[in-house]
C-alpha cells in the first residue's frame, strides 16, 4: 500500500479546507505505519509509556466513533477498545491484535465519519452531547478538534517512527 497525501488547495471553500486537512492528517498517520510489521506498530515509545503506533490508530478510530458518529449523529456506538475498567484499552495491546484489525477498524469508521459529516451543514449544530461535558457542537467544531487530535498525535507518530527505523518526515 503506498499512502499519498494531498494537501488542499489554497483557495477552496471552507468546508473543503476542512475536510482536505483532516484527510490529510489521517494520511499522514497511515504513513507514519507504512512498511512496518505487527510487532514494530505495537512498539512501545518510551518505557513507562504504552504508546505505539498502533495504539495510536486504535485510539484515532476511537476519536472517529465517538466525534462524528456518538456526538455528531448520536449513535448509540459503544467503545471499540477502551471499556470502564480500561479506559485506554486502545493503548494496551497483545501479540494477537494486528495492523490488518486495527486498520480496517480505522477505515471503517473513518467512512462512518464521512457519510455522518455529510448529512451536516459546518453549523449544524450536533444530535448528540459529549459524555465529559454535555455539551453540543458544530460540524465546524468537530472538524477543527479533529484536526488537531491528528495534528497532535502525528507529532508522537514522528518520535514513535524515528525510534523504531530512523525514518523522519512530515
Amino acid at each position: 500500500m503506498t499512502i499519498e497525501r494531498r494537501e488542499p488547495a489554497t483557495d477552496a471553500d471552507e468546508r473543503t479546507m476542512l475536510e482536505g486537512w483532516l484527510d490529510y492528517h489521517r494520511q499522514t498517520l497511515a504513513l507514519k505505519c507504512e512498511g512496518l510489521t505487527d510487532a514494530q506498530l505495537r512498539t512501545a515509545s518510551v518505557e513507562p509509556s504504552s504508546l505505539s503506533l498502533m495504539g495510536l490508530v486504535r485510539h484515532l478510530a476511537e476519536c472517529e466513533r465517538g466525534w462524528f458518529r456518538k456526538v455528531l449523529a448520536n449513535e448509540d456506538a459503544g467503545p471499540i477498545y477502551f471499556t470502564e475498567e480500561d479506559p485506554d484499552g486502545e493503548f494496551h495491546l497483545t501479540e494477537a491484535d494486528t495492523w490488518a484489525e486495527a486498520y480496517a477498524t480505522w477505515q471503517a469508521e473513518i467512512e462512518l465519519a464521512r457519510r455522518n459529516a455529510a448529512r451536516f451543514g459546518l453549523d449544524d449544530t450536533s444530535e448528540g452531547k459529549s459524555r465529559r461535558t454535555g455539551e453540543q457542537f458544530n460540524l465546524r467544531w468537530i472538524y477543527t478538534h479533529m484536526i488537531e487530535e491528528y495534528a497532535r498525535h502525528n507529532g508522537h507518530a514522528d518520535l514513535i517512527r524515528e525510534r523504531i527505523d530512523g525514518a523522519t518526515g512530515d
